[in-house]
């Protein structure tokens, strides 16, 4: 398969910086991967601090993969065991084909303790400490309010697939985050949305599309699930936002 081909690929490249541990999360963990179409999620932890020369060791490992299938939609983040726990910082990390820095959100820890894959080295646990609930809910509702709510009022986005798509899918599991204090998978949330009120016909979209092969939408069709897409989420996230 190209989705084990790449793996093996990486961690082989990745083994010359002693990575005390390398370990999957979202779909590609979380039991609802589909190659080609999902991200392959990685974090990896290094034994030593993350100086200018890792960097540029990092970036040529990625750069040799660059043309290897599915190369494009792997995802990693680079921590240090003294780094791990600070939830604020900005780690080093490879993603859309460049390098830049972002931290590991609560949700991204909460995976990783709750159903990480470890693909070599220790569990999470030994790295990462625990999410606290509390945290785990704040950053799903500052999520909903900061981001996504703005990114409704662009109505240029709401007609791209990726949009319609996982703009629905996070709220459906920031919803029942929020509520039930666990985490879902894209599939799961696919199947809440109808519950939670969402429009009917852009659920079945983007189940056929995910699921059954279905084609991108375009013309009339696309327009028209953006402004039910966008009429739904504002709402669904400014209610999810006050009683939060």
């Amino acid at each position: 398969m190209p989705t084990a081909a790449l793996l093996d690929r990486f961690l082989a490249g990745l083994a010359p910086l002693g990575p005390r541990a390398v370990w999957a999360h979202g779909s590609l963990a979380g039991g609802d991967y589909q190659e080609g179409r999902s991200d392959l999620d990685l974090i990896a932890v290094l034994d030593h601090p993350v100086t200018l020369r890792t960097v540029w060791r990092v970036a040529s490992l990625h750069a040799r993969l660059r043309h290897e299938p599915l190369a494009g939609l792997l995802h990693c983040s680079y921590l240090t065991p003294d780094t791990a726990a600070d939830t604020a910082r900005r780690h080093l990390t490879w993603a859309h084909q460049e390098l830049f820095a972002r931290p590991v959100t609560p949700v991204t820890r909460a995976e990783l303790h709750t159903f990480g894959r470890v693909l070599h080295g220790v569990p999470p646990a030994r790295v990462l400490p625990p999410v606290p609930d509390g945290e785990l809910a704040a950053f799903v509702v500052r999520d909903q309010r900061d981001y996504w709510r703005r990114e409704v009022d662009r109505a240029a986005h709401w007609t791209q697939d990726v949009w319609v798509d996982l703009g629905l899918l996070t709220f459906a599991r920031a919803t029942v985050t929020l509520r039930e204090g666990r985490l879902i998978s894209e599939r799961e949330a696919l199947d809440v949305l109808p519950g939670l009120g969402a429009p009917g016909e852009v659920v079945e979209d983007i189940r056929r599309r995910r699921y059954d092969g279905a084609a991108p939408a375009a013309g009339e069709w696309a327009a028209r699930r953006a402004r039910l897409t966008r009429d739904y989420l504002g709402a669904a996230i400014d209610a999810l936002v006050a009683g939060s």
